[in-house]
């Protein structure tokens, strides 16, 4: 009698199994995809130089025998003037920049100071500096800042002074 039920319960339980899918994971599509997603973010990652660290080419000396010196920068004095401005640069010119008309008077200031860099055997990476007059308008200011990077003039530097204080001490 007992043997009778247990065939029964054995009959049922294989029955139940073959008609019953077997759920599990399947890892080998599982272990492709981690492969090919962790390629692609190697490939794609955007590898970015260290941001506190800026090139630079340290001179080398030569026994000693050689000094650079660094020149003596080339004076750009930008005036206020009522129809615009005036440029004088170093000793060698001036250059008018009216308002109504600013690209004719930055041409001839880039003539004159490709002129002014021949004429003092000046290169290029020389260093440059700007002084302004306290009326001058910003415009003027970055239009020949503009001109002179333009032409290749990178160490451009802009002399920084106070105005001068008018009221009297106390």
């Amino acid at each position: 009698m007992f043997g009778h039920i247990s065939n029964k319960i054995n009959t049922r339980d294989t029955s139940n199994t073959s008609r019953r899918p077997r759920i599990g994971l399947r890892m080998a599509p599982m272990i492709d995809m981690i492969f090919l997603l962790l390629i692609f973010f190697l490939v794609a990652a955007n590898y970015r130089p260290k941001e506190d660290y800026l090139p630079l080419q340290l001179a080398t000396a030569a026994a000693g025998t050689q000094t650079l010196v660094k020149p003596e920068p080339l004076t750009f004095q930008i005036l206020a003037t009522d129809t615009g401005c005036r440029v004088q640069i170093g000793t060698s010119g001036t250059v008018d920049i009216a308002s109504l008309n600013p690209e004719q008077g930055l041409a001839a200031l880039i003539e004159k100071t490709s002129q002014c860099l021949f004429e003092q055997k000046r290169y290029v990476s020389d260093p440059i500096e700007i002084t302004c007059e306290a009326g001058v308008k910003w415009d003027f200011v970055a239009r020949i800042y503009n001109a002179l990077y333009g032409m290749g003039l990178t160490d451009i530097t802009f002399q920084m002074t106070e105005p001068p204080n008018d009221e009297g001490p106390g």
